[in-house]
C-alpha cells in the first residue's frame, strides 16, 4: 500500500540550497515538504562554511573593507564566464549584502575579523579572508581586489554551523520534513507537467532501524569523507536497512517540486562518463551526491550542462610562505601562477599535466612554512602541512641534484629557476603573471621538491566536486527541457542545477549559489500554479 501525502511544495535535497528554497516557500504562503535521504545536511555540513560575498556587505565594512558590485562582478565575470548570464551575474553582485544580511537575520554567525595574509582556509581567529584569485596576477588588473570569503563564525569547518542555523529556520518557518526517505522517481501529468515524487521512507520503520540508518550515514559522511573504503562499506549497509524496512510513500505537489539534492561526485558511473579525467581525488560530498536530482530530471526530459566541470583543489597554502615556492611539471616548467586559487592549480596540473606536479622551495622558504603552521592552520591542514614538508618531499644540495632525485628534468628546472629569479630581481611579474609580492625565487640549499601530484592519499587528499547539473531558467530556476521550453513544475538548485560556480569554483561561491538559488526557485515554485494535483505518472524514460 502506498501512502499519500499532499503539500503546494515539495523540495528534494536538505542543504543549503533545499533548506533555502523551502523557506522561502514558506514565506511566500506555501505548504512545504522537505525530503532528504538521510537526516539532513549534505555536503553543506561537511563544507567550510564559506559564503562568497561582496559588493559592500555589513561583515565588509565592519572590517573596513572597500569593495563595490562593479569590482565583485569585474572579478567573477573572468571566473564564471558563460556559465550564467551577465544579467544574471550582475544580479547575484547585487543581491550579495542582501543575501548576507538574510543569512544573518535567520542566525547565521558571521565576523569582520580580516586574515591578514593569504589562504585557502583561515585560523579559528579569522573569518573573512581572500578566498579565491582575486588579489593574483592577472584578476587585479580587471578588477580592484577585496576579501570576499565569508566564513560562518565557528572551530574547525564551521560548515555544520551554517546548516543547524538553516535547519533551526526551516523547522520554525513550518516545513514539514521527511528524513531517512529517498527519492524514487517523479510523478508526471500526461502533458508533461511534474506533480510530485514517489518515495521509499523509514518513517514507520522500528526505532532501531531509523537510529541505526542514521548513525551509519552520518559516519558514511564524516569520518566517511576522508576514507572512502569506509565510507563505501557503511553506505552498503544503510542501504540494505532501506531495502528490508523502507514503504512507499507518494508525495503530491500541487505547485511545484524543487530538485536541490547536490551533484554527482559520489557516482562512479557518470563520474566515468562525464569527467574520465577527475580520477584519484576525494569525493567531496555525501553519498547522497549520486546525481539523484540530475538523473530525475533527465527522465523527465531536462536539459543538462557542463556536467564535465569538476572542481579538483590542491591547495598549497597554509603556510602562507609556500606561496613563494615554484609549481612545475615533469619538464621542470612553471605549471601557472602559484598565487591562484587551489582549484585553478588542480584544474591545470591535471589538465595539463596528467595530475603530477611538484613545488621546489629552498631551505629559507621552507623553515619560514614550518614556523607558520601553528598559527595558520587548522587541524587538517596542519596535518598535510607536516606531511608536504617531511615525508613528502626530496632535497638535495642543488637545483639540478634534486630535480634528477624527482625524476625531473634538470636543465629545465634550472632554466626555470633562473627565469624566475630575472624577474624577481627586475621588480616585474614573472612570466606566470605571478605578482611580486609573492615571489621568493629559490636561492638557498638544500633545495626541496615537494611532490603534491593528485593520486589517491589519506593524508593529502585531492577534493573534488561536481559543478554542473539541470539547465534552468535563470529568472526562475525552473528546469528547461532538452527542447528549450520549461518543464511545467520542475524546479532545480544548488549543484543539483547549472548555476553561478558550473564553470570555475572558489571557496565560497557554491554555498552562496546555493542560497541564491534556493531561494529564487523557492520563491516561484510557491508562486507557480502549474502543478495542478491529480492524477499522476511516472516520469516516460528509462531509468
Amino acid at each position: 500500500m502506498v501512502s499519500e501525502l499532499h503539500a503546494d511544495v515539495v523540495v528534494v535535497g536538505f542543504g543549503a540550497a533545499g533548506a533555502c528554497a523551502a523557506i522561502e516557500a514558506a514565506r511566500a504562503g506555501a505548504e512545504v515538504v522537505l525530503v532528504d535521504r538521510f537526516t539532513g545536511g549534505g555536503a553543506t555540513r561537511l563544507s567550510g562554511g564559506v559564503v562568497y560575498a561582496g559588493g559592500g556587505t555589513s561583515v565588509q565594512r565592519a572590517a573596513g573593507v572597500d569593495d563595490s558590485t562593479e569590482a565583485m562582478r569585474a572579478y567573477l565575470a573572468e571566473e564564471v564566464g558563460d556559465a550564467v548570464s551577465a544579467e544574471t551575474l550582475t544580479r547575484f553582485c547585487a543581491d550579495s549584502p542582501a543575501m548576507i544580511g538574510w543569512l544573518s537575520e535567520l542566525g547565521v554567525p558571521f565576523e569582520s575579523s580580516l586574515c591578514p595574509y593569504k589562504t585557502s582556509y583561515p585560523s579559528n581567529r579569522h573569518y573573512l579572508y581572500y578566498s579565491g584569485s582575486e588579489s593574483a596576477g592577472g584578476f587585479r588588473d580587471a578588477a580592484r581586489p577585496a576579501p570576499r570569503g565569508h566564513r560562518v563564525r565557528g572551530r574547525g569547518t564551521s560548515g555544520s554551523v551554517l546548516f543547524e542555523v538553516l535547519e533551526r529556520a526551516v523547522e520554525a518557518h513550518g516545513v514539514r520534513v521527511l528524513r531517512q526517505t529517498r527519492v524514487r522517481d517523479l510523478v508526471q501529468n500526461a502533458d508533461g507537467t511534474v506533480t510530485g515524487i514517489e518515495c521509499d521512507t523509514l518513517l514507520d520503520a522500528p526505532a532501531r532501524v531509523r537510529s541505526g540508518h542514521a548513525r551509519l550515514s552520518k559516519l558514511a559522511a564524516k569520518p566517511g569523507l576522508y576514507v572512502p573504503k569506509l565510507s563505501r562499506a557503511l553506505h552498503a549497509r544503510v542501504e540494505k536497512l532501506e531495502s528490508r524496512h523502507a514503504t512507499p510513500v507518494r508525495l503530491h505537489a500541487r505547485r511545484g517540486v524543487v530538485l536541490a539534492s547536490g551533484g554527482f561526485v559520489a557516482n562512479r558511473e557518470m563520474m566515468r562518463e562525464h569527467a574520465p579525467d577527475y580520477r584519484g581525488g576525494l569525493p567531496l560530498g555525501t553519498r547522497g551526491d549520486d546525481g539523484t536530482s540530475i538523473r530525475l530530471g533527465q527522465r523527465a526530459g531536462a536539459a543538462v550542462a557542463h556536467l564535465d566541470r569538476v572542481s579538483a583543489w590542491r591547495f598549497i597554502t597554509p603556510p602562507s610562505a609556500l606561496l613563494g615556492g615554484l609549481l612545475v611539471d615533469e619538464h621542470g616548467h612553471r605549471i601557472c601562477d602559484e598565487s591562484r586559487y587551489g582549484a585553478a592549480l588542480g584544474q591545470a596540473m591535471i589538465e595539463r599535466n596528467g595530475g603530477k606536479g611538484w613545488l621546489l622551495v629552498d631551505a629559507e622558504l621552507r623553515k619560514r612554512a614550518r614556523r607558520q603552521i601553528g598559527s595558520q592552520t587548522v587541524w587538517f591542514q596542519r596535518l598535510q602541512a607536516l606531511y608536504l614538508l617531511g615525508r613528502g618531499r626530496v632535497s638535495a644540495p642543488t637545483v639540478r641534484g634534486v630535480a634528477a632525485r624527482a625524476g625531473i628534468a634538470p636543465d629545465g628546472l634550472q632554466a626555470t629557476v633562473d627565469a624566475a629569479t630575472t624577474a624577481a630581481r627586475s621588480g616585474a611579474p614573472d612570466e606566470t603573471g605571478k605578482p611580486v609580492e609573492f615571489a621568493q625565487p629559490p636561492a638557498t640549499g638544500p633545495f626541496s621538491l615537494i611532490d603534491i601530484s593528485i593520486k589517491p592519499s589519506q593524508v593529502y587528499p585531492c577534493p573534488m566536486l561536481t559543478l554542473g547539473g539541470l539547465a534552468v531558467d535563470e529568472e526562475t530556476g525552473r528546469v528547461s527541457g532538452d527542447d528549450g521550453a520549461p518543464v511545467p513544475g520542475l524546479y532545480a538548485a544548488g549543484r543539483s542545477a547549472v548555476g553561478i560556480c558550473s564553470r570555475s569554483y572558489v571557496s565560497g561561491l557554491s554555498l552562496a549559489d546555493c542560497v541564491f538559488s534556493g531561494r529564487r526557485s523557492g520563491a516561484h515554485a510557491a508562486a507557480d500554479g502549474a502543478g495542478d494535483e491529480g492524477t499522476g505518472r511516472r516520469s516516460r524514460a528509462h531509468k
